[in-house]
């Protein structure tokens, strides 16, 4: 059973999350989630059918996750992976793969991507704040995804790159 539905898989599965540079739509969509699912619905480690399933969030973020409980992935499955993933970047014109992009929503709830030194200078202006709501692309379970992956800078890492005061 190696491709399931994303909501079937426990809170302690192990999960990745990419952040799209730029939204990915219509056409760029059909295809990125055409070949996640190709590679996942046949996704092994040293031999063994992962039992894996991918999300797919606010056309930035998707999250694939593996019951580790039933089969671990390998590193040489994860680098398969994140193989698959760098190839589809060119296909939808944005980048997936690359974890130093931060995420937040402005003042009108749209995504804004940047580096850590933009989010710095955003709280810097009173751009962001402790409030803001942030993506936090280093989750690491399923149920962190599903609670945690949203939420105010305040409760995040993302708090280091607030000015002081501003998380006081």
């Amino acid at each position: 059973m190696p491709l399931v539905a994303f909501d079937t898989l426990p809170e302690t599965a192990r999960v990745w999350v990419f952040g799209a540079a730029a939204p990915v739509e219509g056409a760029a969509h059909e295809r990125m989630v055409a070949a996640v699912d190709s590679y996942l619905a046949q996704w092994k480690a040293h031999g063994a059918p992962l039992c894996c399933a991918r999300d797919w969030r606010d056309d930035r973020f998707l999250a694939i996750g593996v019951d580790e409980a039933a089969t671990g992935a390998s590193g040489c499955s994860i680098d398969g992976m994140f193989r698959v993933l760098a190839d589809i970047e060119s296909q939808i014109g944005t980048s997936l793969v690359g974890g130093s992009a931060v995420f937040w929503r402005d003042a009108l709830g749209v995504i804004v991507t940047g580096d850590r030194p933009s989010f710095r200078a955003a709280a810097a202006t009173g751009a962001v704040s402790a409030a803001t709501h942030v993506f936090d692309t280093t989750i690491v379970t399923v149920g962190d995804w599903r609670n945690a992956f949203q939420r105010a800078a305040a409760t995040s890492w993302h708090a280091k790159l607030l000015p002081r005061t501003a998380t006081a």
